[in-house]
């Protein structure tokens, strides 16, 4: 998913430690015109920009399909991996990797950018999947691998079943479950399904820093209640992660972990770079038609391609990562 906002904010990405549940509200984005979709995101913020190398949580949903879906043109990252998951409906996925492919729910479908790459997302099949819900989620690449190749990884996790609910591990490790998925740092990203009432205390790595998205229902982090599309967020240094669906429908939520993140990022609209003149440089290639991020083929939208917004007046510095 692009980053369509127009005013394309720079973010200096750095990770702040805390001692209790921080919740984390999101802010409205619409994706294109009038009728286009609208995600509550809560990654990056000026206050956190990561959770691990989480570095951009968009949610969505629930969205007819029929009234106006997603349709993103071909648009271009480098420096990250974005990872699809949805809840329901279905979107397709075209990249200049010469990857086409349909993301389901409860599958996922990891796009490493690396060096560069475009893609486009488009919502589809609007009579069996009239509606569409998810998220789109952004990973940092670490310096040592941000230029590597363009890559494509789909996995469609089993259910764990825990007492009172069940999980889909899709990145990392919870449970006793792995994905067998690579990642270029420690990262966790699994569903939660919790039956109403439902309490859980998971065991997670204290080296870990966790978020916990609420995508439906009445769910708690740590006894902080969170709103749908809010994201709580829970400090290193912790063996348990406290959930609980205080109410008496189901609830679902996403819970997303990794070691913090401890370079210097700068993110600016789809590129995560290292310095001002790189993320610049960026721009012009793709401004250019360079084949620093290559050619979606067979996406038949409403622009061949999305242009760049213009770059900000000043210089865009990166933050050093904060330690109080």
């Amino acid at each position: 998913m692009s980053n369509l906002e127009a005013t394309s904010n720079e973010f200096a990405c750095a990770a702040t430690p805390t001692d209790h549940i921080e919740v984390l509200h999101a802010r409205d984005v619409p994706l294109g015109g009038a009728r286009a979709i609208r995600v509550r995101r809560t990654l990056p913020q000026r206050n956190r920009s990561l959770i691990g190398a989480w570095c951009f949580v968009d949610h969505y949903g629930p969205q007819d399909v029929a009234d106006g879906g997603m349709d993103v043109p071909p648009h271009p990252h480098t420096g990250l991996q974005t990872a699809s998951w949805l809840f329901s409906g279905r979107v397709e996925h075209r990249d200049s990797g010469g990857v086409h492919a349909v993301v389901n729910p409860g599958e996922l479908n990891l796009m490493t950018a690396g060096a560069g790459i475009c893609h486009s997302e488009v919502s589809i099949d609007p009579e069996s999947a009239p509606v569409l819900r998810g998220v789109q989620l952004w990973v940092a690449l670490p310096d040592s691998a941000r230029h590597t190749a363009r890559d494509f990884n789909h996995f469609a996790p089993e259910p764990v079943s825990l007492s009172g609910a069940s999980a889909l591990v899709f990145l990392g490790e919870l449970a006793g479950y792995r994905s067998p998925v690579p990642s270029f740092t420690p990262l966790l990203g699994a569903q939660l399904d919790l039956e109403p009432r439902t309490e859980l205390a998971l065991d997670v790595d204290p080296a870990f820093e966790h978020g916990v998205l609420c995508d439906q229902g009445a769910v708690s982090l740590g006894g902080t209640g969170l709103g749908v599309g809010e994201l709580g967020y829970q400090g290193p240094g912790r063996t348990v992660l406290p959930l609980r669906n205080t109410g008496d429908s189901p609830a679902r939520a996403l819970v997303l972990g990794g070691v913090p993140f401890g370079e210097e990022l700068v993110l600016w609209w789809n590129f995560i770079g290292r310095s001002h003149d790189e993320i610049v440089e960026f721009r012009r290639r793709w401004q250019d038609g360079d084949e620093q991020f290559g050619q979606v083929i067979g996406y038949r939208g409403r622009l061949e391609r999305l242009p760049a917004p213009p770059m900000p007046p000043l210089r865009l510095r990166p933050r050093r990562p904060r330690t109080e």
